[in-house]
């Protein structure tokens, strides 16, 4: 059925506003009219809204969504197959992270043993964070040492890195909540055995290196709420201590 600007506003909940500006683009125009002369959207036009807003949900630009649609090949039912492809993959991403949530809180409220390791990052895409960190660090050599290393690691030797780490950073953040200075030996003795850690596992470690890494610590935010979730203000002593051993 044909609908007007305020109908279809209704019916689809993209603003009459957006639906002009739509229109004075000529990105969807209503093609039809009514007795009384008032401008209609078509069934077509409709479909034309749902293929704009899919292309613009997935990032793309309004006048590549037009030059894509105004396409002489451009095959709508293709299109839609291809998008319903794309939504679906998103749904079970979505799933799995759910599904990964669900099982970190009954570890967190219940007590319950993490023996599953890969099944809590179901639904996460690890290739973003490699691609950044291949930008970042590509190019060193620690970057390909920790590659090399890692990538012969299965589920006992993940769950030991873990186990380690979780042990240092515990072990830090009590001496922080005990009112040690970073530069206190007890404190250099901890660092080193974080420094050691990532030597072991990953790559040489150096001290100069090590600063740097403490400095990452409170430059990028996601490291600095990673760590302070162990106990607040930590990702700020662990830079500190990291720079006085």
């Amino acid at each position: 059925m044909p609908y007007t600007v305020g109908e279809l506003a209704k019916q689809t909940g993209v603003t009459i506003r957006t639906l002009h500006h739509y229109d004075e683009l000529g990105l969807v125009s209503p093609t039809g009219r009514s007795a009384a002369g008032y401008r209609l959207y078509d069934d077509g036009d409709v479909l034309r809204l749902q293929q704009v807003l899919f292309y613009r949900d997935l990032g793309f630009p309004l006048d590549e969504i037009a030059a894509v649609l105004d396409d002489p090949s451009f095959d709508r039912a293709a299109a839609l197959r291809d998008q319903r492809a794309e939504l679906a993959s998103r749904r079970a991403r979505v799933d799995g992270m759910i599904a990964a949530i669900d099982r970190a809180l009954v570890s967190l409220e219940r007590g319950a043993p993490l023996d599953d390791l890969p099944s809590l990052f179901d639904g996460f895409d690890p290739a973003v964070y490699a691609d950044e960190a291949l930008a970042r660090w590509g190019q060193t050599p620690e970057f390909a040492e920790s590659a090399r290393r890692t990538k012969t690691y299965g589920k006992a030797e993940w769950e030991a890195i873990k186990r380690e780490s979780d042990a240092i950073y515990r072990a830090l953040a009590a001496l922080m909540q005990a009112g040690a200075a970073p530069d206190d030996p007890r404190v250099r003795a901890a660092v080193e055995d974080h420094r050691d850690h990532i030597t072991r596992w990953f790559y040489p470690c150096s001290r100069e290196l090590h600063r740097g890494l403490g400095a990452l610590y409170v430059n990028d935010p996601r490291f600095t709420a990673n760590i302070d979730r162990i106990a607040p203000g930590l990702a700020r002593y662990l830079c500190e201590a990291f720079a006085a051993a």
